[in-house]
């Protein structure tokens, strides 16, 4: 008998850890790579944040702190929630952990039993189909199009669901596609919703703040009020405020729920990191301007791909509403030959062969949906052109 348990072989590593640690890797051999592959910004912690980090350093916030979260956070929280949301909770009903995919893993730790159902629209984020694996659920993926600018089909969610359907995810704006769910789309799917009253959703609202062309945020919450006593609102620090390094995410949600989200925390980590819980009061609480200046600057440069990018013959590319990412399709490359005699079988191939002409992107299948790549525009100007023109040259020598 093997000492690693069975269902590890079913696990996969974060597809963006892995891209990113191999354009790393060939950057220290010497290698020119320009990484596309990070879902992170670069800009850096707004001072104010720093600043209220160390000082609860200085002033010996070092210590444990409740599992939960701290008071100040988590009505911080609630206050956010409240002015930005229109969303009335109490701090009992809000728990911090150590990012936002430890929340989402506590969630699907205490609520699924073996062979309970998660839906997950696809593209989705990785973490959602393994951290399903891991609590002994069946990930249950409901495809998109590119042709419906990778929104949630209505039709497709209620054909998906079943009497073992516990949640379903929802990712909004989206990773990997920077789809943005409107307000009739979310009112479409809550109708779904509203006829199985078994479903609970987990809206993931990490990126609400990096949403493009002058369209609002609108969460499910917005769209069905009702469902708010089977919903859990998920998000974090990491990319409005830069903080993916502080480990810090979040979650609101039904009273039951939080609590035993908060039994199963106190025995795997126990609190998250105290200092950047400070540092998260801060972020909630201060002045926003610097989010609005930086979102300007993300669609200047997902204007700027957009625009490279469709114009490479055998490349698809939809604008993103939301987040950093683009997801493009290379359906028209399938079937063609590298210079080196490969044929390019799949998007894994073609990400493998832009890794070769010097671009780091993520292929489809790390996502569910293929043959596409998702390259993150959360880089400087510069590199986003010259990665660009990379990813042309690299088409253009297809045969």
């Amino acid at each position: 008998m093997g000492m690693i348990a069975e269902h590890m072989s079913c696990i996969k590593q974060s597809a963006a850890s892995v891209v990113s640690a191999r354009a790393t890797e060939l950057r220290q051999q010497g290698k020119d790579v320009v990484s596309l592959s990070a879902g992170e910004p670069d800009f850096p912690t707004p001072e104010h944040v720093q600043l209220a980090g160390i000082r609860a350093i200085v002033e010996g916030k070092t210590k444990y702190p409740p599992i939960p979260g701290i008071l100040p956070l988590r009505q911080a929280v609630c206050r956010k929630l409240a002015r930005e949301n229109g969303l009335d909770y109490t701090p009992e009903q809000v728990i911090a952990g150590a990012g936002a995919k430890q929340v989402i893993f506590n969630a699907l730790a205490v609520t699924l039993d073996p062979g309970d159902e998660v839906i997950v629209p696809a593209p989705y984020f990785g973490c959602y189909i393994e951290e399903t694996a891991l609590c002994r659920g069946v990930p249950v993926v409901v495809e998109t199009t590119q042709d419906d600018g990778f929104r949630l089909d209505p039709a497709r969610l209620e054909a998906a669901i079943t009497p073992r359907t516990k949640w379903l995810i929802l990712n909004n704006p989206n990773n990997p596609s920077g789809a943005v769910l409107d307000l009739d789309r979310l009112q479409a799917i809550a109708e779904v919703l509203q006829r199985h009253p078994q479903v609970w959703v987990l809206s993931d609202d990490i990126y609400e703040h990096l949403i493009y062309d002058g369209r609002a945020f609108h969460s499910i919450l917005d769209a069905a009020p009702d469902l708010k006593d089977r919903t859990l609102v998920v998000n974090g620090f990491s990319k409005t405020f830069s903080m993916t390094g502080w480990r810090l995410g979040y979650g609101a949600g039904p009273l039951d729920l939080i609590k035993n989200m908060t039994k199963y925390q106190s025995q795997t980590t126990s609190g998250a990191c105290q200092v950047s819980q400070w540092a998260g009061v801060a972020a909630l609480d201060g002045d926003m301007g610097f989010a609005a200046r930086q979102r300007a600057i993300f669609q200047e440069r997902r204007d700027l791909v957009v625009q490279m990018l469709a114009a490479v013959p055998g490349l698809r590319v939809v604008r993103p509403e939301g987040a950093f990412y683009v997801y493009i399709s290379c359906a028209d490359l399938i079937g063609r030959a590298a210079p080196g005699g490969k044929t390019i079988a799949s998007d894994a191939d073609f990400a493998n062969y832009l890794l070769d002409a010097g671009v780091a992107v993520i292929p489809g299948d790390a996502f569910g949906l293929s043959p596409f790549v998702r390259i993150s525009f959360a880089t400087d100007t510069a590199s986003l052109k010259e990665a660009c023109r990379r990813i042309a040259d690299a088409c253009a020598a297809l045969g």
